[in-house]
């Protein structure tokens, strides 16, 4: 269940993951690589994430590409 801070929305781990369609290991590579610029962390150091981060996240998905190996 999202949490409201300050009037936005803001996503677990988990939430983001699911929402975007990808697995945790796939989110923390991505973040390792830079996909998305902020990231912001409760008081517990828990990764939070916004309806902007899952469009960016969403994005990455489509830069997918499929190559045949032979």
């Amino acid at each position: 269940m999202p949490i409201q801070i300050n009037g936005k929305l803001f996503y677990s781990t988990t939430e983001t993951c699911e929402k975007a369609g990808i697995s945790r290991a796939t989110l923390y590579r991505w973040l390792q690589r830079g996909v998305l610029e902020k990231l912001r962390k409760d008081r517990r150091g828990w990764r939070l994430f916004t309806d902007d981060d899952l469009n960016k996240l969403r994005a990455e998905i489509e830069k997918i590409e499929v190559k045949e190996v032979r």
